[in-house]
């Protein structure tokens, strides 16, 4: 096989993996792949990614992966990994083998498992604050120990993981210090396995599949939630964090589905109330194409309307955005609305 018939093979491999070849290039495909070493290794490296995405697939019998429901989707992307990735995590969160309340984070664990791959080599590429792509993964193995912890599940890491609730962010700085340190001594793999082990014993956990177990508060980085919101939480700090690997690897990461988006949004608006406080200028806050809340005091009328996008709107609470760049929609009273905004973006520590 020539070089130029190698390059339209290795182009066809993200259709072979999600089983949306024409039926002309199935078998050209697969008398390659059982020839070329390493365009085997990257079919084999793409189907894990779909496998990651869809559960597991059965072969037809010419070989090739049965082709998923959304096929045509997929086809109309096929040659650009990155936007076959984009494509495929749009349209397939994790299945929901856990009560609903823990989706959103196995749906953002299994988004996270699939770009992975991608860092294959470039665990040095700066992501965000001073963090390498490797020590993103380490920050994400001590964020996540906090409710492990408080279901019984043991840290991965030695040393002492945040239990107390005074200084709670003055000990999480220190601990999360200390796991990426001890990590950067580890190779990436290894801290990959040691985060993807925790992210899966979480999930494994009663109150990840009982709603009456989850539904008792506890107190965890400065906040009290029901676990089942913590569960939230953890979805949103690893899609954050995915969408910053992503554009550190200059992929772009799709948002969550839309109704795990939305318990997101919720969250984050009951969050940002709190932290407003019952005597803020009242804001009537909006999402685009969503729901609507009065923030702030119900005793003075509203003075101002606040609209963003709900991907904005995470970004801003995620501290990704500062208060002055994110895109909004405005009118009436401009302090108020900087109020809402500023709170917004201070309530991150991610």
């Amino acid at each position: 096989m020539t070089d130029d018939d190698h390059e339209r093979v290795r182009d066809l491999l993200a259709a072979w993996a999600f089983g949306t070849l024409p039926p002309e290039e199935r078998q050209p495909v697969a008398d390659h792949l059982a020839e070329c070493a390493s365009c085997a290794a990257e079919a084999a490296r793409l189907r894990e990614t779909v496998r990651l995405l869809d559960g597991p697939a059965g072969n037809g019998a010419d070989g090739q992966p049965d082709a998923a429901p959304t096929a045509d989707l997929y086809a109309e992307s096929a040659q650009d990994l990155s936007g076959v990735l984009s494509a495929a995590l749009r349209a397939r969160p994790a299945l929901p083998r856990v009560a609903e309340h823990a989706v959103p984070y196995a749906a953002a664990v299994a988004g996270l498992k699939a770009l992975l791959p991608e860092a294959e080599g470039r665990w040095s590429t700066p992501v965000v604050h001073d963090w390498d792509l490797h020590a993103t993964i380490a920050h994400l193995l001590a964020a996540d120990e906090p409710l492990a912890g408080r279901l019984g599940i043991a840290p991965r890491v030695p040393g002492t993981p945040v239990e107390g609730e005074a200084d709670w962010a003055g000990a999480w700085n220190r601990r999360t210090a200390e796991v990426i340190a001890h990590e950067h001594g580890r190779t990436p793999a290894e801290t990959v396995a040691d985060w993807s082990a925790q992210a899966a014993a979480l999930l494994a956990a009663p109150e990840a599949h009982d709603p009456e177990l989850a539904a008792r508060a506890t107190t965890l980085m400065g906040i009290r939630l029901p676990v089942a919101e913590h569960f939230l939480v953890r979805a949103f700090e690893t899609w954050i964090h995915t969408d910053d690997i992503g554009r550190a690897l200059g992929l772009a990461v799709p948002p969550p589905p839309a109704d795990h988006l939305g318990q997101l949004v919720r969250l984050a608006v009951r969050i940002l109330g709190l932290a407003l406080g019952p005597t803020a200028p009242p804001v009537l806050f909006a999402v685009t194409g969503g729901e609507q809340w009065v923030l702030g005091s119900e005793d003075e009328p509203v003075g101002a309307e606040l609209t963003l996008d709900p991907v904005d709107f995470c970004l801003l609470v995620g501290g990704r955005y500062a208060p002055e760049e994110v895109p909004r929609g405005t009118t009436g009273d401009d302090a108020a609305v900087r109020n809402v905004l500023e709170r917004a973006a201070s309530l991150s520590w991610l």
